[in-house]
């Protein structure tokens, strides 16, 4: 007994939650402007677990931007390369997984996630996101003659799908290390609780 104590002694933070990941990624969901991107590079670094952003990955695969994608294409198009990208880099096992905004309203993105991945919410207020949305330029739904009300509509559609992820964290303007410390919190309180086999 006292081995396994001293063992877990010296488990830190990073190490018990990658052991408690089991092999599977963490994955951040949430709405453009949430942080998940920032957020994500930071947790990254803290568990030492490789970053992948699913709209970076998107863009190398297409050789386009996402509005590119969008204007070219269309949503349905984007959406569908978007869900075989996350499913792709969801087999690479314990990662930390940014999602674009639209990502997890498809069932079938959620189903993957729910099988192989810890999803994370960062739920973020209107004001929040409207003030951090306006410095970007490359938010093709937002590319409307009311941009405010249509992210008021997005968060009325999407709040509901969003909360079925497993953990929520409350993005605010807050430091960024006072951010990944309640991320972390969040995540390790979840994976306490939860079995490694997480519901389909």
């Amino acid at each position: 007994m006292g081995m396994a104590m001293a063992e877990a002694a010296l488990m830190t933070p990073a190490s018990s939650i990658r052991d408690a990941l089991g092999g599977r990624a963490l994955v951040l969901v949430g709405m453009m402007g949430a942080g998940k991107t920032s957020l994500g590079k930071r947790l990254a670094a803290r568990l030492n677990l490789p970053f992948r952003d699913a709209d970076a990955e998107i863009e190398a695969a297409a050789q386009m931007t996402i509005p590119e994608i969008f204007a070219q294409h269309g949503e349905t198009f984007f959406r569908d390369g978007e869900r075989r990208v996350i499913s792709r880099l969801l087999a690479e096992g314990s990662i930390i997984l940014a999602t674009g905004g639209g990502a997890y309203m498809n069932p079938e993105t959620r189903a993957q996630i729910a099988a192989r991945g810890v999803s994370v919410w960062l739920k973020a207020d209107f004001d929040v996101l409207m003030r951090r949305v306006r410095k970007r330029s490359n938010r093709p739904l937002l590319h409307t003659t009311d941009p405010e009300e249509t992210l008021r509509k997005l968060i009325e559609q999407r709040y509901p799908t969003y909360a079925l992820a497993d953990v929520t964290v409350y993005s605010r303007e807050l430091p960024h290390e006072t951010m990944v410390e309640e991320a972390i919190a969040a995540i390790t309180a979840h994976l306490k609780s939860a079995p490694i086999e997480q519901p389909q």
